[in-house]
């Protein structure tokens, strides 16, 4: 007998040889049904595996994210054995569960693959998964794993098994399908009901550009043809809020082949809006207590060698500018952090002085590979709002939970209300992913979560999501279509002092060494807009939308009275335009709809007498007439609703 440790810390004996199948079925037939994968002692295993000694396991569902993981990349097997079968020698390379269903990268050679031939691919890929079959797995020798995928001239495999060792080479058999699999699936194809092919994209073999290009067949799966349908309806959704799509139609952005791939230029609503979003910022900051530094947008290469941030992002960076003078080296600032520090070092500090909290919106620039850029959200050059507070081990707690205090703001202020903190940790199985010594790790990593224990965060620790020098804390947002993204990060970091030698004298009149805060709310400024956009389907907040209002005349003898009207909004602080074109009213507010602008005031014969406007609010609701004196109210009193003070 074998005692298995399930997650509420129950004990079960059962047999030794018992699958987690087995085990679920001995706690529950209705468990058992829905078991589809399961991890034992850290490690993913498949539900029919074995167990042989004692242990932790975990159970896993289609509503845990890991169960999804397992059904996801079984659905990628089926789905590449149905490619091999209406495409014949094609070459397979790899075929992972992603976030939200698998990909399968392939050498197509002579065959091409269009939308055109999705039906078909997925009428194949359910043929194969109610056939019921069993996912095996079995270890292979790497002498035979070599032999099998030689024999099937198969060169992408065969370089996989080279980098492998004898004794950990798996193969994964269905059907009549065999693959190079390390394991993670479902117990059989059958739990697939419906499986959609979305589209098909160019991958470079192992992300290298030199490499063969290889074409990428993304697609999704469901245990339910229901929840494929819910699926593709919010897809619809998310493309009429994406947010290149909005940003075109509400003139806040473009892009330019001239400028360059990846550099966003704001059109001048835009630019208003982003200004807004600062302005916003700097307002809060202030009142925390933080100053405004300025930095170059270039810095010498040796500043970011002392970092660190040349040895990890090296490769990410555009490449050195070289001057004039001999060895002489600048960069495109990858990040503002090694300039705060050298402010820092401008001036001696004791420890009365500190915390220091120095705030920046810094541009930065990343060369991102081009086929990894997508709008706003993966972009060359981006402003973050970035902070870096130099504190002391004492006031780390509090100035932490400060800026937790901060990012709540910003993201309640914003709409985000729905979201989850991720305490990012390292993972202490890789420590070359990492810069600074295990202990002040532990101290960085322990500091977070006690301030996120106290101000009653909802929390999940995430190992191996640290940033390089640094634990941190992650707001993990969810938007309108319940998609989640990471909006807002803190950070604590004991390396980067050390790196650049940063001092504090202290009330022992000795030398001590700060603690640094990296802290940015929203991340960068044009993703951030991104997802906001995509958020609110471009029904910005009112305190931030470029135009609250526009005034329609009814004719052009109405327009001398719109004219006033405008002058009036105007003194309120209100942002209105005029429609003043020779078109119908009705024509005219159909396109301010499509402009998403939230109100619509229309003046006529009757308000023009009477002094006063008839107001339409966004999405069809009449508010009556009204003064101009008293629809400044109901602006005012609605973005005090949402913009509360900080």
């Amino acid at each position: 007998m074998i005692k298995i440790t399930l997650p509420d810390g129950a004990v079960k004996e059962v047999e030794k040889g018992s699958s987690p199948l087995d085990i679920a079925k001995n706690i529950s037939e209705g468990l058992a049904r829905n078991v589809i994968s399961a991890e034992f002692n850290d490690e993913t295993v498949e539900s029919t595996t074995p167990l042989y000694e004692d242990g932790s396991l975990t159970l896993y569902t289609w509503n845990d994210k890991a169960g999804k993981k397992a059904f996801w990349h079984s659905s990628s097997h089926v789905v590449a054995q149905a490619l091999e079968e209406l495409y014949p020698g094609i070459k397979l390379t790899i075929g992972p569960a992603i976030e939200n269903g698998f990909y399968y990268d392939v050498d197509f050679g002579s065959h091409t693959i269009s939308e055109k031939d999705f039906p078909e691919i997925e009428k194949k890929a359910l043929e194969i998964a109610r056939g019921k079959h069993d996912f095996k797995m079995r270890q292979v020798s790497k002498a035979d794993a070599l032999h099998y995928y030689k024999n099937h001239g198969n060169e992408y495999k065969v370089e996989l098994i080279e980098n492998l060792n004898d004794g950990e080479i798996t193969f994964c058999d269905h059907s009549t399908f065999t693959d190079l699999c390390r394991g993670g699936h479902i117990p059989n194809t059958g739990i697939i009901k419906a499986i959609k092919i979305l589209n098909v994209a160019g991958a470079y073999w192992r992300g290298d550009e030199n490499n063969p290009q290889l074409t990428r067949v993304y697609g999704i799966s469901f245990p339910k043809q229901k929840e494929l349908t819910e699926y593709l309806e919010l897809l619809e959704e998310a493309k009429k809020r994406d947010h290149r799509k909005l940003g075109r139609e509400l003139e806040l952005f473009t892009f330019s082949q001239k400028v360059g791939q990846g550099l966003p230029l704001w059109l001048p609503k835009g630019a208003a809006l982003r200004e807004r979003l600062e302005s916003f910022l700097k307002k809060a900051q202030k009142k925390a207590g933080y100053e405004m530094v300025v930095t170059p947008h270039i810095g010498q290469k040796e500043l970011y060698v002392t970092s660190g941030h040349y040895a990890k992002y090296g490769e990410d960076s555009f490449q050195p500018i070289h001057t004039p003078k001999e060895d002489e080296e600048f960069l495109l600032k990858p990040m503002n952090c090694p300039h705060h520090c050298e402010i820092y070092n401008s001036s001696p500090f004791s420890y009365k002085d500190l915390p220091k909290r120095y705030a920046e919106f810094g541009t930065v620039y990343r060369y991102e590979q081009s086929g990894e850029l997508h709008g706003l959200t993966r972009v060359r050059g981006f402003t973050q709002d970035d902070a870096h507070i130099f504190c002391t081990n004492e006031q780390l707690n509090d100035e932490f939970k400060n800026v937790i205090d901060l990012s709540l703001y910003v993201l309640g202020s914003l709409g985000f209300e729905n979201f989850t903190a991720q305490v990012s940790v390292r993972d202490k199985d890789k420590p070359e992913k990492y810069i600074g010594d295990a202990a002040d790790w532990g101290k960085a990593e322990q500091a977070i979560i006690n301030a996120a224990d106290e101000k009653g965060l909802d929390y999940v620790i995430e190992p191996g999501e640290a940033a390089f020098y640094g634990p941190k804390l992650d707001f993990m947002v969810k938007d309108a279509l319940g998609r989640q993204w990471q909006l807002g990060t803190i950070q604590v970091d004991y390396n980067l002092p050390k790196r650049f030698d940063l001092t504090y004298k202290g009330s022992d009149n000795e030398l001590h060494r700060p603690v640094m805060i990296h802290r940015a709310p929203f991340g960068s400024m044009e993703r951030f807009v991104a997802l906001l956009l995509e958020h609110t389907g471009g029904n910005f907040p009112l305190w931030l939308i470029p135009d609250q209002a526009i005034v329609l005349p009814v004719s052009e003898k109405h327009e001398k009275y719109a004219e006033k009207v405008l002058n009036s909004l105007e003194n309120h602080e209100i942002r209105a335009l005029i429609d003043n074109r020779n078109e119908t009213v009705g024509k005219k507010i159909r396109e301010a709809e499509l402009k998403k602008i939230p109100f619509m005031l229309i003046v006529g014969e009757n308000e023009e007498s009477s002094e006063t406007i008839s107001v339409r609010r966004h999405g069809g609701d009449d508010l009556g007439s009204m003064s101009d004196g008293e629809f400044a109210d109901l602006v005012a009193n609605e973005i005090s609703a949402t913009l509360k003070s900080f």
